[in-house]
């Protein structure tokens, strides 16, 4: 059992012939009821205060083991933000490979395209120069041959005139018939 300054204060002792001065008594009972009052409000009050500050730790263990946990979770959350975004610029980086390669295989087709259309273009341009040449040459023999034919047609029409003078100056029948030589 625990005294408290209270079982101090009401304490009471027998009286015995020469025993102890009652009053002598009281007041040293009244000293130490005083100084263990105050103890136990000490203790009492350093028993709260240990309370609170182990309160305060277990609250700062908890916020601690949060901290733990949240840092964690974050590395562990910013290795995964890594990974995935390693992952996704490999990614991006061969879809724009593909792509390019999709970009440079067209650009390659077009280029033969190209080249194929101006070879053919170059096939018709000398297929319609030859054709021009010929048939410019062909206009030019026919032109010659006409212009000879012309110049024989000319030559034989004067012919024929110098003929027909001549007959009809040397009194022949009839005057509108060519003579030929």
């Amino acid at each position: 059992m625990r005294i408290t300054p209270l079982d101090i204060q009401q304490k009471q002792y027998k009286r015995a012939f020469r025993g102890l001065d009652p009053q002598d008594v009281a007041q040293f009972l009244e000293i130490v009821r005083a100084e263990f009052e105050d103890l136990v409000k000490e203790n009492n009050s350093l028993k709260d205060e240990l309370r609170r500050r182990q309160a305060d730790i277990d609250d700062y263990r908890e916020r601690e083991k949060t901290l733990k946990d949240t840092m964690m979770t974050a590395q562990k959350i910013s290795e995964d933000i890594k990974v995935n975004a390693k992952k996704d610029a490999e990614l991006v980086f061969s879809e724009a490979q593909l792509q390019a390669d999709k970009i440079i295989q067209g650009a390659h087709a077009r280029l033969v395209s190209v080249v194929e259309e101006i070879n053919e273009l170059k096939r018709q341009r000398s297929s319609y120069e030859s054709g021009l040449k010929s048939l410019l040459e062909s206009h030019r023999k026919l032109l010659e041959v006409t212009v000879e034919a012309s110049a024989d047609q000319a030559k034989r029409d004067e012919r024929v005139q110098f003929l027909t003078k001549k007959k009809k100056a040397a009194g022949g029948d009839k005057p509108d018939e060519p003579v030929y030589e």
